[in-house]
């Protein structure tokens, strides 16, 4: 079972459990019908194939019409997925696959708000502050909308951040020890929080300076002393408000925990049309 069948399986078994007790007390098995699925309000389309699994895993013989994929824009009153089979079969889906299609298409729009504020040189990345399970899929919605992925998990990527700092006794100490230990393929990675530690990251050799929670003038300063001799990011706080005042500065990423764990859902709706068939 991949990791999309299984986050599947437990929503619904979460939402249906022993079953739909209304559903079951009130349709008929053999009655057939066709639902749509309407986008309420602008925004990046996200969860298409999450939809079509949540459906299949109720009725394989359900049926459906996507029209417009991930990544589309979709405007209030739009019609994005037909659904034709078992009445029964399309109102266990319902909420179950708007849940998936609401959060992703959030962080999808979320995302691309803040890419379009950007030059394309610089990367908006996502962070780990995400829904427990659901990573797999806030991931996929912030490159749906344009972003990039940062670290899946702790195991794909060097970051030495701040908790790290403090157990071992400095920047430039952490540094000396992760490259004298890590893989040589792999970039290490720095948070930093004031100009002291960026001139302790370059002097470690990091790869990669994160600098967390600065104003615009220490950013502004961290990149004088940085100069080219490694990629930087920015973190902490960064919000559409704030954003442009990134703009033009010569770094490379930023990241924004926000895209996921704060983005607004986009609200869709399922109608079961008239007449049944």
């Amino acid at each position: 079972m991949n990791s999309i069948s299984r986050i599947i399986s437990l929503a619904l078994e979460e939402d249906i459990g022993i079953g739909d007790i209304t559903t079951d007390l009130i349709i008929d098995e053999g009655l057939k019908g066709k639902a749509y699925i309407k986008c309420k309000e602008r925004g990046i389309l996200c969860g298409c194939e999450v939809v079509k699994e949540v459906f299949r895993t109720i009725d394989e013989n359900l049926t459906l019409e996507f029209l417009k994929s991930d990544g589309e824009e979709v405007y209030p009153g739009e019609k994005v997925i037909f659904i034709r089979g078992k009445v029964k079969s399309i109102l266990k889906g319902e909420r179950v696959s708007l849940n998936f299609l609401s959060h992703l298409s959030g962080i999808a729009t979320a995302t691309n708000r803040f890419v379009k504020l950007l030059p394309p040189s610089v990367k908006i990345l996502d962070t780990r502050k995400t829904l427990p399970g659901l990573r797999f899929l806030e991931k996929y919605a912030v490159r749906v909308g344009g972003g990039k992925n940062h670290r899946f998990g702790l195991y794909d990527g060097i970051l030495i951040k701040d908790n790290h700092i403090i157990a071992i006794g400095g920047v430039k100490k952490a540094l000396e020890i992760a490259r004298r230990n890590a893989p040589h393929y792999m970039k290490i990675e720095i948070e930093t929080a004031s100009l002291e530690d960026v001139k302790e990251a370059l002097e470690g050799g990091a790869d990669i300076i994160l600098l967390d929670n600065m104003s615009i003038d220490q950013i502004k300063e961290a990149i004088k002393i940085i100069n080219g001799r490694a990629q930087i990011e920015v973190s902490g706080g960064i919000n559409s408000d704030n954003i442009e005042q990134l703009v033009g500065l010569p770094i490379d990423f930023i990241s924004i925990g926000a895209i996921t764990h704060s983005a607004k859902a986009i609200d869709f709706s399922l109608t079961l049309e008239d007449p049944i068939e």
